[in-house]
């Protein structure tokens, strides 16, 4: 087999994989717009979205259903493809973009809202400016260092976003505690625009393949990135600033939703076999916005009438599937 070839045929598997998870992520689309209390079809849903159907159909799978899936969708391809960039930067496979102390300061935000009685668009709008200070915060403490600092500054803002946390639901009326639980767990009850997220997600994407070299070669470790010639500090910037807005947008739209950052890379890697963060992009995000839609699914339905916060779904299938990772990488003892 002449090198070439084997070139095309690893291309064409990977065009298959891609196709393939694009085929998964709209079949949990679908499942998503016909699975709910009101009783509607798949023909309902055809109809629907084709212009056709009865009022009360299009509503429910238009106004109600659609911006839902939509919306987790978008939140886990931005949580996902938020995933490798921390793990590029710190060199660290176990990174999350929740490390970066951005969720915490969401978190601050958002509890503060909802103990002032604020509604929806507040609690957005409050999440956002936490999210923001503490992006703001992080930046001004590591500012100059190297990835360490970095990654140290982001861990000791998430421990004391954690503590104001605490606190807050201290204080907070049994009638706020609900609500202040299932945002901290991940609610897409109130989720309504979803183009916020699909936008970063699909803003992200195209970073990470346009800039996938220089993400390769930082993933390498600084030594080698600087003997490349690679202006390490400004990609470092670049890359915090993508990882935190992608996980600012997606805490705002929908709670705090975990293990979506390590489980979709982890599995994107393992199904292309490959590291090379142009190739993964676009399966991370496909593998991310499944996962959340699919969670966002099951948090739906399976205990209807009452819906379950998302991100707890999240926890229980993803803490399994990481550990079942772990378990394939790691060698067994001899």
């Amino acid at each position: 087999m002449t090198l070439p070839y084997a070139v095309s045929m690893h291309t064409v598997s990977i065009w298959r994989r891609w196709v393939g998870l694009a085929s998964v992520a709209a079949a949990v689309l679908l499942a998503s717009l016909v699975a709910g209390p009101a009783d509607k079809g798949l023909q309902d849903v055809l109809l629907a979205l084709s212009g056709g159907a009865d009022p009360v159909a299009r509503t429910v799978i238009l106004d109600l259903r659609l911006p839902r899936a939509l919306t987790a969708f978008g939140v886990g391809s931005a949580l996902a493809v938020a995933g490798p960039l921390p793990q590029a930067l710190f060199r660290n496979p176990l990174a999350a973009p929740h490390v970066l102390g951005v969720s915490g300061g969401a978190a601050i935000g958002a509890l503060l809202a909802i103990v002032l009685g604020a509604g929806a668009l507040g609690l957005q709008a409050a999440a956002a400016t936490g999210a923001i200070g503490a992006i703001g915060v992080v930046w001004l403490l590591a500012r100059g260092h190297e990835a360490t600092r970095l990654l140290l500054t982001g861990v000791v803002v998430a421990s004391a976003c954690g503590a104001v946390v605490a606190l807050l639901l201290a204080v907070a009326s049994s009638e706020q505690l609900r609500g202040m639980v299932f945002w901290l767990a991940g609610d897409l009850s109130n989720a309504h625009e979803p183009w916020p997220a699909l936008l970063a997600a699909a803003l992200a994407c195209a970073f990470a393949v346009l800039s996938g070299r220089a993400l390769n070669v930082l993933a390498a470790g600084e030594l080698r990135a600087r003997a490349v010639g690679l202006d390490t500090a400004r990609w470092r910037n670049a890359v915090f600033v993508a990882a935190a807005v992608l996980t600012a947008v997606a805490v705002v739209s929908a709670g705090t939703i975990g293990f979506v950052g390590l489980v979709a890379p982890h599995l994107a890697r393992l199904l292309l076999r490959t590291t090379d963060h142009r190739v993964l992009a676009p399966a991370t995000a496909l593998l991310g916005g499944s996962l959340v839609a699919l969670a966002d699914l099951l948090a739906r339905t399976v205990a209807e009438p009452r819906q379950l916060p998302v991100g707890g779904i999240m926890a229980l299938v993803g803490a399994p599937v990481f550990l079942l990772l772990l378990m394939r990488r790691t060698p067994a003892a001899r």
